[in-house]
């Protein structure tokens, strides 16, 4: 059987060669990819003056930060996980995912920053904008998401089902690292947490990718320097639904899609900010390297 002709889950390696080989893929993405994320973060000093402001925003603390590791971290960690990934649909879904919701989260970032577009906030509020209307940068950013994460699902699984499944995963991991974003390092936190569980098996390699360059990139998160931004936390979120789509079946996909849901809809209700303040473990997680109060 030819390698790519290969199912994604299938191998004749011997069991001990195909390990070595796996450890090698993880490390080479994780290294490769942090090492891409941190030179793109220091080239991202010498961009026109204009473009750095339109990526300039204001955090909780009133100070000034850039988004321009939103951008690095989407081009760092989808990259390694192309090159790294030794699936070919594996590799497509990834280069679909990671760079599409990158560039919807980049558009969100620098239209949905507008002026007569920050009164729409939330999916509450791209629904009003579409009785008034008009349409949000965010809801152009939600049906491109939902778009990419089905194309993706139509490369990696063979069934329409599946494929819709995954469609539902991946934007949906991607909206619920959007909203972690709101506090220093927060959101590459939870990232780093959940492409953790897919270290193993066919999505190893894109886990690997967004793992390394996240840990590239929090020290200047937690400094508050830097955000993620939409175009880096969608891209995330985008990457790992892709690694954990391809690591499980169904049932799993199924499972982590009721729980996507789920979080997705209480955002609408409750503030993620105050649930992990009030919860002593996830407020000492939350707080862990962060600049004192």
């Amino acid at each position: 059987m030819k390698r790519h002709d290969r199912d994604v889950a299938g191998s004749d390696q011997p069991s001990v060669w195909r390990m070595c080989s796996h450890l090698g893929r993880v490390a080479v993405a994780f290294v490769a990819s942090a090492a891409a994320a941190r030179g793109l973060l220091a080239a991202a000093q010498g961009l026109p003056k204009p473009v750095q402001e339109e990526l300039t925003r204001t955090n909780h603390r009133a100070e000034t930060v850039t988004l321009a590791s939103g951008s690095a971290f989407a081009l760092a960690a989808t990259a390694a996980a192309v090159l790294a990934s030794p699936h070919r649909r594996v590799a497509t879904a990834a280069a679909i995912a990671g760079l599409g919701a990158g560039a919807a989260g980049l558009y969100d970032d620098i239209v949905g920053n507008r002026p007569e577009q920050k009164r729409y906030k939330g999916f509450k509020g791209h629904i009003r904008a579409l009785r008034e209307g008009r349409i949000s940068a965010g809801m152009v950013k939600l049906v491109s998401i939902g778009g990419v994460g089905l194309l993706a699902g139509i490369v990696l699984k063979r069934k329409p089902f599946d494929a819709l499944l995954m469609a539902g995963v991946v934007s949906g991991t991607a909206n619920l690292m959007n909203l972690l974003d709101l506090r220093p390092g927060r959101a590459i936190k939870a990232g780093l947490a959940l492409g953790g569980t897919s270290l193993a098996g066919p999505g190893a390699a894109v886990a690997a990718g967004a793992v390394g360059a996240a840990a590239a990139l929090l020290p200047e998160d937690l400094g508050e320097q830097t955000m993620l931004g939409d175009a880096g936390a969608n891209a995330m979120g985008a990457l790992l639904g892709v690694a954990a789509a391809a690591n499980t079946d169904r049932l799993g996909m199924l499972i982590a899609l009721a729980g996507l849901v789920g979080l997705n809809a209480a955002s609408e209700k409750v503030s993620f900010t105050r649930v992990i303040e009030s919860t002593p473990v996830l407020h000492a997680i939350d707080q862990w390297g962060r600049r004192p109060a």
